[in-house]
């Protein structure tokens, strides 16, 4: 019957911090190329709850562009889920709730065009990435809108963070804004979220 063959369109990967998760969509391909269901409301729902997506957003970047550390703070705080059309980067998002046991620490993961992972990332953390192909379409979705006065972004290379951004730093492109990001243990003494 169709009962025993349906294969799930998405699996939901918890991943080790807490509120945030990889998604993996089932791929259909053959000789004409392929087809995927790259979201879908009610199995989102089921698995990581209600979240209202407001606003899509897309950048394209080349090789070496380093987005973040970035944030909105307090009630302008964005929940995104992120995913890659075109080549890849690395992605990276940084627990900043205060009470929460991960605080502090981040996740990794390589998103690309191949591998069409996706991953969702609650409100309260920092968000950036790095290309790493020779040039990469990133798009995600937020359920709050871009408030200027709200954002803020920590510095990429903070070395108490230790993230481990796989390029050699002489060829990373950052923008003047980033360069001047805040110490993460200067965002640590206050309330964020």
């Amino acid at each position: 019957s169709d009962q025993q063959t349906f294969k799930p369109k998405m699996n939901y990967i918890q991943t080790e911090i807490d509120g945030v998760w990889l998604i993996e969509p089932t791929v259909y391909g053959d000789q004409r190329g392929y087809f995927m269901e790259s979201f879908k409301q009610q199995e989102f729902e089921q698995h990581i709850g209600r979240v209202n997506f407001l606003q899509d957003n897309e950048s394209k970047s080349v090789f070496g562009v380093l987005r973040g550390l970035h944030y909105q703070q307090g009630e302008y705080s964005q929940a995104k889920l992120v995913r890659v059309i075109k080549g890849t980067v690395l992605d990276v998002a940084v627990d900043l709730r205060t009470a929460s046991p991960t605080f502090g620490k981040h996740i990794s993961v390589e998103l690309s065009e191949d591998n069409k992972r996706q991953l969702f990332i609650p409100r309260g953390f920092a968000h950036g990435f790095l290309v790493l192909s020779d040039e990469a379409i990133f798009t995600y979705k937020v359920d709050n809108y871009y408030t200027p006065q709200a954002e803020a972004t920590i510095m990429y290379n903070d070395p108490q963070l230790k993230i481990d951004w796989p390029v050699d730093p002489s060829v990373l492109i950052v923008s003047d804004k980033d360069k001047c990001g805040t110490l993460f243990a200067e965002v640590a003494t206050k309330s964020l979220f």
